[in-house]
């Protein structure tokens, strides 16, 4: 199951304890097409993180709207899958447990949460640790269950801000390859927020490009690479010039930063 995301004149102000407002974004008007894997990448602060928890529905827009196969986000749901860039798992249950949490809560029979967890630990690599608590994993196991429980819940879109910003470099890189062989199998919809260049590119079929605060989507490049992708793709010369064009926007929306 996968879905269809349209973001409509999306903006947020947030007011300090003062009463002072501070624009995050400015209205964003964007689109996610249905299996699509979009990312979005921007400078630290640009507001990236606070339209990914408006599409999740824990924080409300100033103004505009969010529809999810036309149907308006009112709040969190299980049409919906987050992983954050920290571990948020339950410390008082087990992987296997972690899994099915979700899958108890919807009443979901037993011997189906136990399929169903089973065919997602093997997806990402955890045989052997089903019963290990989260105090005992490594932050690339931590994070394997967390992306196994959003998906066993079967969402119409994975939400993921910056999952494996926490991780070491040659973690993430496996963590990458990972998600996009699960994405290339399950064909769902992911919106992935990031702040490094060379993942959005590899990740993404679309990359948006946010400005700096108050955020707004400033580019969007296409990446036509096949799949399935492999990390030595990073190397080419097109990847390459993909990276070296993203980079500039960046350094621009930076340089806009420092001198606000």
């Amino acid at each position: 199951m996968s879905s269809q995301l349209s973001i409509q004149g999306v903006s947020r102000v947030f007011t300090s304890p003062k009463g002072q407002p501070t624009q995050a974004l400015t209205p964003v008007d964007f689109e996610v097409r249905e299996n699509d894997f979009v990312t979005i990448l921007g400078p630290s602060g640009c507001g990236k993180s606070t339209l990914l928890r408006i599409v999740a529905g824990l924080d409300q827009p100033t103004t505009g709207q969010v529809l999810l196969d036309g149907v308006a986000v009112q709040g969190p749901g299980a049409d919906r899958g987050m992983v954050f860039q920290s571990y948020t798992l339950f410390p008082w249950l087990n992987v296997e447990q972690n899994i099915r949490f979700g899958l108890r809560e919807r009443g979901m029979p037993e011997h189906e949460q136990k399929e169903r967890s089973d065919d997602f630990i093997a997806k990402v690599g955890l045989r052997g640790f089903e019963q290990h608590f989260p105090k005992q994993l490594s932050g690339g196991m931590q994070q394997r269950t967390a992306i196994a429980r959003a998906l066993a819940n079967d969402p119409k879109i994975l939400l993921m801000d910056e999952p494996f910003g926490a991780l070491d470099n040659q973690t993430r890189v496996l963590m990458q390859e990972l998600l996009l062989g699960i994405w290339e199998s399950a064909q769902k919809t992911v919106l992935f927020v990031t702040h490094d260049i060379d993942e959005a590119i590899f990740m993404a079929n679309r990359v948006a490009v946010f400005s700096a605060r108050p955020g707004r989507i400033k580019t969007e490049l296409a990446v036509d690479f096949p799949h399935p992708r492999h990390y030595t793709i990073k190397t080419s010369p097109e990847f390459m010039a993909l990276k070296a064009q993203l980079t500039e926007e960046i350094r621009a929306e930076a340089m806009a930063t420092d001198t606000h």
